[in-house]
């Protein structure tokens, strides 16, 4: 099966997931995953529980927030990037709407509404 390379971005406390080269506040991993390879995949391949990471970013969109994770079965693709945030870092509640995202977080929020938690 072929194989894909992933740029994952680790921020604050999930630094700890980056191995031996990362520093206190962050990490930088080029992860090759299996074509197909889906969020939760790479989650498990890095040994990184999603119940840790709070905000998230998928080549720049909005695809988690504590809480609500529904880009846990999103498909990756070469080249993407991930940025992965622990819970403590914030991201002011205004922000989020009108921000670009994933389709399965746009749905989500359809569903769900627009909230300052989602626990």
């Amino acid at each position: 099966m072929a194989e894909i390379t992933v740029d994952v971005w680790l921020y604050g406390a999930l630094a700890r997931y980056g191995g031996p080269d990362a520093s206190k506040s962050f990490a930088n991993l080029a992860v090759s995953v299996p074509e197909g390879t889906t969020l939760r995949g790479l989650l498990e391949q890095i040994s990184l529980p999603t119940s840790e990471r709070g905000i998230t970013f998928i080549d720049g969109q909005l695809s988690a927030m504590p809480g609500l994770q529904p880009d846990l079965d999103h498909t990756l693709q070469d080249g993407m990037r991930i940025g992965m945030f622990d819970r403590k870092s914030m991201w002011p509640f205004q922000y989020r709407h009108g921000a670009s995202m994933v389709p399965e977080l746009a749905q989500a929020l359809d569903e769900r509404g627009l909230h300052h938690t989602y626990e």
